[in-house]
Order: C-alpha cells, then structure tokens, then sequence
C-alpha cells in the first residue's frame, strides 16, 4: 500500500476513534451496559433444588438495613444507573438525571417517557430477602444485595406495578405480561441461589410448576 494511502488509513481509524471515544463519554459508563441475561431454566431447576425450604421470619424487618442507591459511578446513583441501562435514547444531566428518554415496562408491557413513572424493582424484595436469610448477614452484604448491577436483580418497571407487588414472591404475585413468566422465575432463582436465601414451601411450590414449563 503506497505510504500516502496508509497515513490517510490512519488518520481516519484515528478520527473514527476519537469519535467514539466521545460518544462514550457522552452516554455515560451505563450506556453499553444491558441487564444481566438470567441463568438457563434448566440451571434454574437444578438450582432450585438445592435451595433450602425454611419458614420465613420477618423479625427485626427494617428496610433501612439494606442500604440503597448507593453512588456506582461518579454522579450516578443506583437508580439513576438502572434507568439509564433500562432505557432507550435516555438523556441525563449534570446530576445523572434522567431527562428524557422512553422505558418498556417488562412485568406490564406499558411504555413511559418520564422516569418518574418508573420504580426500580428489587426482583426479590429486600423483606423477601430478610425472611430468608439477610437477617444475619453484615449490613455490607445487604448493601451489595440492594445495589447489585451484576445479577438480574434490579429492573425499571411501571411504578404502580412495583408497588403493587410490593414484597411478594412469585406464590403469590407474578407480572401480568405471562411472556415474562420464565425470565422472571429464572432471575428468581439465580438470586436466591447466588446469595444463598431460602425458600418456604409455597414459594418452591410455585417455582417447580413455573418452571416445569420453561
């Protein structure tokens, strides 16, 4: 290749790269993030049934304990990471707001343009979680179960539909998008299993059957 055909090669893979470097500067660490692909539901079954059954014990339940929305990323808090990584053309500003953008609420199929008809979802709930196992973890460990970017755990959703579900597991409550039914029954037990919690029978119950048909 003759050395002026070369340099103009690399001029324009420098440029291209200088470009992107910008984009992502722009978007933020969250923009190429996704959420976390739950575990196969084989892997889910085989899971399940090394969890524990065990009554649960809310005593002492105090949803403080698990300290949360932490900061992940400069100005970025936990929510605003997850509405970030949710969304689609999402627009933030200095303070990691989110100021535009459009979300798909997976449990209810609805679509927003405002994050605050958003609520981030702690697929097993943070009481959930206390009934079967947190109330003896460090108050560390419940930090890193409320914020946890890594598994399926945290999810935007309609607001009403979050509150609406509030610390119910899936014997009692599952989104009304039945297409979800699987991922959500797969994400369930990944988490239960990644943090060791426990189930009570009604809960493994409905989990055997959900997933009987995965």
């Amino acid at each position: 290749m003759p050395k002026f055909y070369a340099r103009r090669r690399l001029s324009i893979l420098a440029a291209l790269t200088g470009v992107m470097a910008s984009v992502a500067l722009f978007n933020g660490p969250a923009a190429s993030a996704a959420l976390p692909t739950p575990v196969s539901a084989a892997t889910a079954r085989t899971y399940l049934a090394s969890l524990t059954v065990a009554t649960e014990n809310r005593t002492g339940y105090d949803r403080d304990l698990f300290p949360h929305w932490i900061t992940q990323s400069g100005a970025c808090n936990t929510r605003e990471t997850v509405l970030k990584r949710d969304g689609s053309g999402v627009v933030t500003d200095s303070a990691c707001a989110a100021t535009s953008g459009s979300w798909y609420s997976v449990y209810d199929g609805a679509t927003w343009t405002a994050a605050s008809d958003l609520d981030i979802d702690h697929l097993v709930p943070l009481a959930e979680a206390w009934d079967s196992g947190a109330s003896g973890w460090t108050t560390a460990r419940r930090q890193s179960f409320a914020n946890d970017l890594t598994r399926p755990q945290l999810i935007a959703v309609t607001d009403n539909v979050n509150q609406a579900k509030g610390d119910q597991d899936p014997a009692t409550w599952m989104p009304s998008r039945t297409a979800y039914h699987c991922t959500y029954l797969r994400a369930w037990v990944q988490v239960k299993y990644y943090y060791g919690l426990s189930v009570d029978s009604a809960e493994k119950s409905a989990l055997t059957s959900g997933l009987a048909g995965c």
